[in-house]
């Protein structure tokens, strides 16, 4: 049986104004479909019949979606954040009560991608059984890609995660007081990830609200946080209205 899975979709989708005044990011359509819609019918032709879904902006309307679609067939559970919007890392802690397997997957709302989930998996259970021969357990596996952009994840050569890198600012971050950029790995994050539940006796530390983002740099020294690479693949994040259009046709 696949893990459970987490579906962000508690975001206030500012960059998607004017339609986001009057819907959640979540139902804004693609070629008709709502961009939640799609996500959960792809985790669930993947196998996946236990997800979770985050809500804050516009929640009511995200539940009565899910009600009016009798839940695709499949359980589908709502981590309610209308009280505070927690960010990545404050929304997977607060959901932990839903998250029921060994690992779970998140995937943003607004990534369109034709990403082989099953072969997404696999990539985790064949890391942690690597880990398991090693010094440091496994945290996550994150979905990265060489597109360009200013943020960066920094990388080893076997893939694991050092640091971050904003290249427009020359900021970087890592637990790694001698990395050096240059001789790393610049990957963009691709908001679809395998993680462990170990992240949770971890998070009990942070605040109610923080990014995953700033969790796995501050954790990357302790654990294994892995980068998979998939050659050819197609990944579009639907964050800006320019965006939309171009996917509509319009």
């Amino acid at each position: 049986m696949k893990p459970y899975a987490l579906i962000f979709a508690a975001g206030l989708g500012t960059r998607l104004k004017p339609l986001t005044d009057t819907m959640p990011k979540a139902l804004v359509p693609v070629r008709g479909v709502p961009l939640l819609e799609s996500v959960i019918l792809r985790l669930k032709k993947a196998g996946y019949r236990h997800i979770v879904i985050n809500v804050h902006h516009f929640a009511e309307q995200i539940i009565n979606f899910i009600e009016q679609n009798e839940s695709f067939g499949i359980s589908i559970s709502i981590s309610d954040e209308r009280d505070l919007l927690r960010e990545t890392g404050g929304g997977i802690r607060h959901a932990e009560p839903l998250l029921k397997s060994d690992h779970f997957l998140v995937h943003n709302v607004d990534i369109i991608t034709d990403l082989e989930l099953s072969r997404f998996e696999k990539e985790y259970l064949d890391a942690e059984k690597e880990s398991r021969e090693g010094e440091k357990p496994l945290l996550a596996t994150i979905l990265v890609s060489e597109r360009k952009t200013q943020r960066y994840f920094l990388f080893d050569s076997y893939n694991n995660l050092v640091g971050w890198t904003n290249s427009a600012t020359g900021e970087v971050r890592s637990p790694f007081s001698l990395l050096n950029p240059d001789n790393c790995r610049k990957l963009a994050f691709a908001g679809i990830h395998n993680i462990s539940q170990r992240v949770f006796p971890l998070m009990k530390e942070w605040p109610e609200r923080f990014s995953i983002v700033d969790f796995y740099i501050a954790n990357c020294d302790k654990f294994i946080i892995k980068g998979i690479e998939v050659p050819g693949l197609s990944v579009r994040d639907v964050g800006k209205i320019s965006d939309l259009r171009e996917l509509n046709g319009k």
